[in-house]
């Protein structure tokens, strides 16, 4: 199965689709969380075996945190606030590092009910550290009215 070509229907399936990938590979993985708050990883845990690939994640829900535990550049997010791109990457860097992982990735966005930042209600950044590359994906979400209704499409987005 080629993972970057399957499309998940949920995030529970996300979690298998990651788990397939990862099992019997030796790399690992870690999260960074801030729009999800800890969701993604507790999806990861749901698969039996995770514990041979996922080192564990990090809520970190201030930017405060995101500053001081994850590395997240200061000026960056003065002067951008915590849902941009650079922040999105500089969370799944340091989540990898600070976990021990091959890989890292995080989740920051606005879930609502009001503007973040400058950004409207329903944009989400993903970002992906491999150990050849550090990206990050946006994606907006219409419709989104209220805090939590995206959590399961935002789940399924970021696993």
């Amino acid at each position: 199965m080629d993972v970057l070509k399957t499309v998940p229907h949920s995030a529970k399936e996300a979690a298998q689709i990651l788990h397939d990938a990862l099992v019997g590979t030796g790399l690992t993985i870690a999260t960074a969380e801030s729009l999800t708050g800890g969701d993604v990883g507790g999806t990861i845990c749901t698969v039996a075996g995770a514990s041979e690939y996922y080192r564990g994640g990090v809520i970190s829900y201030a930017s405060a945190v995101k500053a001081s535990v994850l590395g997240v550049n200061e000026e960056l997010l003065a002067k951008n606030g915590s849902v941009d791109p650079e922040v999105a990457r500089q969370m799944a860097q340091g989540t990898a590092r600070i976990c021990g992982a091959d890989y890292g990735v995080s989740t920051t966005g606005v879930a609502g009910p009001e503007p973040h930042d400058g950004k409207p209600v329903g944009t989400v950044f993903l970002g992906v550290h491999t150990p050849e590359a550090t990206y990050a994906v946006q994606r907006h979400y219409e419709g989104i009215g209220y805090r939590f209704a995206p959590r399961q499409r935002r789940m399924q987005f970021s696993c």
